[in-house]
Formats: C-alpha cells, sequence, structure tokens
C-alpha cells in the first residue's frame, strides 16, 4: 500500500484506522445512528464512536447479528453507550417504523450515518417493487434521513453543536450507466436478462453522493453537514453473493490497494467526528480528504431530479 499512503492535507492517507483519526476526540454526549452496523465497517465505526464516548444505536437487519456486535463491543469497552434496532432500509415500512419509534422516544440525532448497502447478484425488486440495490442503498436512506431530519435540527439548535450526515459511498460511482441513473426503467422487470449487478451498484453508490450534494442544497442550515465518502476497497460482507467481484477483490489485493476494516472505517469516523470537517458540507472523502468524484455525480440537475424522483417514490409530505 505504500505508494497510496501519502499523507493528504487532513494529516491522514489510506493506512490511517478509525482510532487514529479519531484519537483525543472526546464525542460524550453525542448521539449517532449507523445503519448497518451489524458487519464489516459499519461494526468497526460503531466500536470507535462508542470508544470516543458517543451514544450508538446500531440500525440493522439482522437483529441477532447486531446483539453478537454489541456483546463483544461490551466486552472491550464495558462502559459503552450502545443499543441494537431492527432495520430494514429495503423496506419502506421498515424504515417508517423505525423513524416514528426513534423520534418517539424523544433522543437527540447529531449524526446520521447512512453506511448499510448491498449488491445483489440479479435483478430483484424489493417489496415496494423497487430495484434491491437502489432501494436499500439509496432510497431507504433517502426516507430515514428525511424522516430524521427534524429531530437533527432541533438536537442542533439545542445543543449548538454542528449536526452531520455521512452517506457511504463508493469509487464504484464512476461505473454507472452513461446517464447516470435510469430514472425511466430502473425498477422494469423487463430488466432481468440484461441486468448487470456491478452497474447496478454503481447507479445506487452515485445516488450517495447526489443526495448528500443535494441535501447540502436544500438545507442552508447553519451548523449542519452533509457529505459523502469513498472507504476504499475492503473486502466485506457486501460481496458475498457475487463471484466475480471476489476474484476481482482478490486480484486488487495483490496489487496492494486493498484496505483493513479498521482502515476502511477511517474516513466514516472522521466525517462524523473529526473537527476538521466542521463547516464542510456537500463534499466526496477519499482517505480522509477531499477528493474529486466523477462528473455526474456534481451534476446538480441530475441530482435535483433524483430529489424529486425518490420524493415521488417514498411518498414524502
Amino acid at each position: 500500500m505504500g505508494l497510496f499512503s501519502k499523507k493528504g492535507p487532513s494529516g491522514f492517507s489510506s493506512t490511517s484506522t478509525a482510532e487514529e483519526v479519531t484519537q483525543g476526540i472526546d464525542a460524550t454526549g453525542l448521539t449517532v445512528i449507523v445503519t448497518g452496523a451489524s458487519s464489516g465497517i459499519g461494526t468497526e465505526t460503531t466500536r470507535v464512536l462508542v470508544l470516543r464516548g458517543a451514544y450508538v444505536v446500531m440500525a440493522v437487519r439482522n437483529k441477532d447479528a447486531g446483539i453478537n456486535v454489541k456483546e463483544a463491543i461490551l466486552k472491550e469497552i464495558p462502559d459503552a453507550k450502545i443499543d441494537v434496532t431492527g432495520l430494514d432500509l429495503s423496506s419502506m415500512a421498515s424504515v417508517r417504523k423505525f423513524a416514528e419509534e426513534y423520534n418517539s422516544k424523544g433522543l437527540p440525532l447529531n449524526i446520521l450515518i447512512n453506511n448499510a448497502g448491498v449488491m445483489v447478484d440479479k435483478f430483484k425488486l424489493s417489496q415496494d417493487n423497487i430495484e434491491l440495490d437502489f432501494a436499500t442503498n439509496h432510497l431507504g436512506h433517502f426516507l430515514l434521513t428525511n424522516l430524521l431530519l427534524e429531530n437533527m435540527k432541533h438536537t442542533s439548535r439545542k445543543s449548538s453543536i454542528e449536526g452531520r450526515i455521512v452517506n457511504v459511498s463508493s469509487l464504484g460511482h464512476r461505473y454507472t450507466y452513461r446517464e447516470g441513473i435510469r430514472f425511466e426503467i430502473i425498477n422494469d422487470k423487463s430488466r432481468y436478462k440484461s441486468y448487470k449487478n456491478y452497474v447496478a451498484y454503481a447507479e445506487s453508490k452515485l445516488a450517495n453522493i447526489l443526495h448528500a450534494n443535494e441535501l447540502t442544497r436544500r438545507l442552508k442550515v447553519k451548523g449542519f453537514s452533509a457529505n459523502s465518502l469513498h472507504p476504499g476497497t475492503i473486502r466485506t460482507n457486501i460481496m458475498r453473493n457475487d463471484i466475480s467481484v471476489k476474484c476481482l477483490l482478490k486480484v486488487l489485493r495483490l496489487i496492494f490497494i486493498s484496505k483493513t476494516i479498521q482502515q476502511g472505517a477511517a474516513t466514516t469516523c472522521f466525517l462524523a467526528l473529526n473537527p476538521q470537517v466542521k463547516g464542510v458540507s456537500g463534499e466526496y472523502y477519499v482517505d480522509c480528504n477531499i477528493a474529486k468524484p466523477s462528473s455526474q455525480a456534481n451534476d446538480a440537475d441530475l441530482a435535483k431530479r433524483l430529489w424529486d424522483f425518490s420524493f415521488s417514490l417514498t411518498n414524502l409530505k
């Protein structure tokens, strides 16, 4: 990894770990939701945030796996403040239930980390008839963010602490369709035979960046930020269904550009806690430094169209 380990303006690099980029930061009093926290980057993100004193709500599809992670973290950090709540991002009903229950408890929310993701092996529709990658990776997070937004704004005003939304995207966003997002046919069953899972995944990862950018343009709230990131090439459960991707990752690991889970969670934790991010919004980060995404990711018209499309699909008021 030597060629890629040069430190950037932030003082961190591809070899920096989540613990290193949050060293000396006291997150006591902060409340964080981490989606997809039961494995991989989500687990390490949760561990490091509670290590720094934050209270973390693990929003997970598999509650048993989440409870196992919680117990493992408590063995290492006995005073960790951590809870596990069920959330299936592919189901709008599940997202609405999670948000309603969370808000009804009167809990504050300082940081929302939209981390969960899937890469399905073939064309599938969610129970809401949305292409499964798009439903889980983007639309579920879009709905969740909107339903928790007033809570985050209230928390920020009351605490005078900047609220942060962190979208975990991917370098893969560059390999989407020529038009970026195929709004007209994204949920069309006729795509079954021509469906390319890695392109559909890229489409959803592009949506993550566009979502953060459009949030920034619409919020215009002082003390509030929304950023996106590429965590790095990491062997995680998201690849479990795709043999071709597994083979590609093996090759990449030989070419020294893969990261450990601890390094992969670094940029997420950096955006969540590091004071260098204060006042920064609508940016795309790689290795804890601002990077340049694809031209499509910076397309304001595409971002607005995605927002309107997502707003319509989720029936938000």
